[in-house]
């Protein structure tokens, strides 16, 4: 009898597989890294095929290191970074090109082509989405009109487009031997393609951007039986897709209006449920789709995106050699007592929500002869706990509910320092969860749903608890003043590019 679930959390840095009990506990897991390609400045992009190659030795590596066969999984869910688009061959399963990151900036040029003739929010009735680079579905625009033949091949049905989730069912699933060609809702919601009302692909989107529909694939729910799997996991049912945030949101059994989730990882992504109706923004934060279970009305939320959090830390690392370890940061940033009334905007790729400037580059404000290494590691942590804040201010006007805690996952959780900042910032609660894997469990709940493995979400709420909880304990004035001085600092990373085509 199958005893587990399984969970693919196919993410920015790395592919991981995770298999969980019905407890939410972790079972075995194994995880690998792929590389970061930067062609040039502003430019993301990953191989597709090293990310499938990672899959399948992941799910293989999980599985022998906890002695596990694949019939011991009823059920597989998978969870993958959003926005970024590939373009593959339908006959070969060939790409047609790198697939290009969320974080890739290149289509800059068509956003301002696009507002010109409407403002940035000309599509957010339809879509919940402003004009940015961010989005899928200028990304796929680009792909079309720069890679010779590819516009070509998708009309007469020869090329395939998909975010991650459908580029590893379809290879799960067959691939050119009839692979399904599939993604939820959730991951459709970001392409800025679908209509939010009727969670189908809109001919009017489509044919704004330029895309034949004959290269989209079928948009399904967020939790139900799509097929079996091929090859390297044989014979499992493929039962859940939901996109990384929608995922965490889910795996934090954030299941009633209301209820809000931060996931720091390579950025920060926060998420309130807002219930079965859509609520538009005027704040700066998108509207999309939370999750829908079968044929159950759908869910939606409120989103505030922020690109660079973790990366930071990275860059810290990789790009100046500040630290030999992302684990060193905190203990650096504990050799000073405060900021030293230094700022570190990460605008590496323009500023997201609330802001949504893509002519925003990086910059560190306030050094003097004082500033030594340890505050430049304190503003980097900081950076998070400001973009945070921002994003819950303009979340709660949109939303008219103040948020009484913030549940929080992902890496950087284990950083008492920020957490502890970030409630200070805040003013409320920052609660960790016991299991903090929450985007590969909700990709498991979402597949244990539609398998029979858990009855319904009232199981996935009993098992969610609380390991940490961190205090506001910064006074108002402090906290109004760095808040203000940040600001300040923000404002001035405004307008340093030009767009480009």
């Amino acid at each position: 009898m199958s005893r587990y679930v399984g969970a693919i959390d196919q993410g920015t840095t790395s592919t991981r597989f995770i298999v969980f009990d019905r407890g939410g506990a972790i079972i075995a897991e194994a995880q690998r890294e792929h590389e970061q390609i930067y062609p040039r400045p502003g430019h993301v992009e990953h191989d597709a095929n090293e990310i499938w190659r990672n899959t399948r030795t992941v799910m293989r590596e999980a599985l022998e290191t906890a002695g596990l066969q694949p019939s011991d999984l009823v059920s597989i869910g998978i969870t993958n970074q959003r926005e970024t688009t590939l373009i593959w061959d339908r006959a070969s399963g060939r790409p047609l090109h790198n697939a290009l990151v969320w974080q890739d900036t290149r289509v800059d040029g068509l956003v301002a082509e696009f507002a010109r003739h409407g403002g940035k929010d000309r599509f957010r009735a339809l879509t919940g989405l402003p004009l940015a680079s961010y989005f899928s579905g200028l990304k796929l625009a680009w792909l079309l009109d720069r890679v010779p033949g590819a516009r070509a091949a998708a009309e007469a049905g020869d090329v395939l487009f998909g975010t991650i989730d459908t580029w590893l069912v379809w290879n799960l699933t067959g691939g050119p031997q009839g692979g399904l060609h599939i993604t939820d809702a959730t991951n459709a919601s970001r392409t800025q393609l679908m209509a939010l009302d009727t969670l189908d692909w809109d001919a009017g989107m489509i044919s704004a951007f330029g895309i034949p529909r004959a290269m989209l694939p079928r948009i399904v729910s967020s939790s139900m039986v799509y097929g079996e799997t091929r090859g390297a996991l044989p014979g499992v049912p493929i039962a859940g897709i939901l996109g990384d945030q929608q995922a965490a949101l889910f795996g934090q059994a954030c299941f009633s209006p209301g209820k809000a989730k931060n996931t720091y990882g390579t950025g920060c992504f926060v998420l309130m449920n807002t219930g079965t109706a859509p609520v538009p923004s005027t704040c700066g934060l998108v509207t999309t789709l939370a999750y829908r279970l079968g044929d159950e009305a759908p869910v939606y939320a409120l989103e505030g995106s922020i690109a660079i959090t973790g990366a930071l830390v990275q860059w810290l690392r990789d790009n100046l050699g500040l630290i030999r370890d992302s684990a060193e940061i905190e203990p650096l940033a504990r050799t000073v007592e405060d900021n030293g009334d230094v700022y570190f905007v990460p605008a590496f790729s323009g500023l997201y929500a609330p802001h949504w400037r893509e002519s925003a580059r990086g910059i560190i404000a306030g050094l003097t002869r004082y500033a030594n290494k340890g505050h430049i590691a304190r503003a980097a942590l900081e950076a998070t706990a400001y973009q945070t804040r921002e994003v819950i201010e303009a979340m709660e006007t949109d939303s008219g509910i103040a948020i009484p805690e913030l549940r929080a996952d992902g890496g950087m959780v284990c950083n008492d320092l920020l957490m502890q900042f970030q409630a200070d910032l805040l003013a409320v609660p920052v609660l960790r969860p016991k299991v903090t894997e929450t985007t590969a469990l909700g990709a498991a709940y979402a597949a244990g749903l539609a398998s029979g493995y858990w009855a319904g979400t009232g199981d996935l709420v009993a098992n969610w608890g609380v390991d940490h909880r961190w205090h506001p304990r910064m006074d108002e004035g402090r906290r109004n003043r760095l808040y203000a001085a940040w600001g300040k600092a923000m404002t001035r990373s405004f307008g340093w590019t030009e767009p480009t085509g």
